[in-house]
């Protein structure tokens, strides 16, 4: 398994490593906007890196500056429930997930891993292959799910999702399963038909599980940066988004996305995805991840 270290590694050599250096040095003015300039290299982001800064200066008990800029990254992030992820709503009641985002964000094979974590601890687990609309959607979670031993639940090409979705939970009351997690079909926050189809999986889900409450997943492909960080803001003022899922994570030098979107959504990162492997999908631990790209 791809372990923090390894998955950030091309951050903390890129534009890290560059404000490690900074560091090292005298910290005049010209070295805090060197450090303002990585941080928005790093894709925090303009706003976002002027204000780290700001704060990190201001820190009256902080002679370290470097610590005071992790302390400064670290508060960025939004409050962790102790409870855990996701949450069961009642007792016989199966948590609920829907997994959303562009399409090319690895959002399918997203799905299989996160059923797979499920698994793994002891869940038992039904996959949805409710995004009809791309042809080989529901192919390819369904050999995920051959590989896996997880059920997939799948209806022919263009069916409706939301049947899918019915299907799905219904076979979650038959088989007792713990967990559904949804595929749903790639959509941009401009397609109103697709938007719409995501609020009428929700309803679905209401009227089936009048208890369920049901998290909906956005992933991100981290080497987009804060063009996916509009993206995310549209999905979550349409969709209302639980949590994100940052993919593609080891393929890029700017992974500091998960600062700017925690701080922009106020919803938490729950995964991160660091490799193409089954396992390579990482609970996400705000320290951990600091303590990665800086150590």
């Amino acid at each position: 398994m791809t372990t923090y270290e390894e998955g950030v590694a091309r951050t903390r050599q890129g534009v890290f490593s560059r404000l490690r250096g900074v560091f090292g040095r005298q910290m005049d003015d010209a070295a805090w906007d060197e450090v303002e300039e990585a941080l928005i290299a790093a894709d925090v982001g303009a706003t976002l890196a002027a204000k780290v800064v700001e704060r990190a200066r201001a820190r009256r008990d902080q002679s370290d500056p470097q610590a005071a800029v992790e302390a400064e990254l670290l508060a960025l992030f939004a409050p962790r429930d102790p409870t855990p992820w996701p949450r069961i709503p009642a007792p016989g009641v199966p948590a609920v997930v829907l997994v959303v985002g562009v399409n090319g964000t690895g959002k399918t094979t997203t799905v299989a891993k996160l059923g797979n974590r499920f698994a793994r601890r002891g869940a038992r687990v039904i996959l949805a292959a409710a995004d009809t609309f791309r042809a080989a959607a529901a192919e390819q979670l369904e050999t995920w799910g051959q590989r896996t031993g997880l059920p997939v639940i799948a209806h022919a090409p263009g069916a409706d999702p939301s049947a899918v979705v019915y299907d799905a939970l219904d076979a979650a009351a038959a088989r007792h399963a713990d967990v559904v997690v949804a595929d749903t079909a790639g959509r941009l926050h401009t397609k109103s038909n697709l938007m719409d189809e995501l609020a009428k999986i929700r309803r679905t889900i209401a009227k089936r599980l009048p208890e369920a409450q049901p998290e909906v997943v956005f992933v991100l492909d981290a080497t987009t940066g804060q063009n996916g960080l509009a993206q995310a803001k549209a999905f979550h003022e349409s969709a209302g988004l639980t949590g994100t899922i940052l993919t593609k994570l080891d393929t890029t030098s700017r992974g500091g996305i998960a600062f700017a979107i925690e701080d922009a959504l106020k919803v938490p990162v729950l995964f991160v995805g660091v490799g193409e492997k089954i396992d390579d999908l990482l609970d996400f631990d705000p320290n951990a991840f600091v303590a990665a790209l800086f150590d």
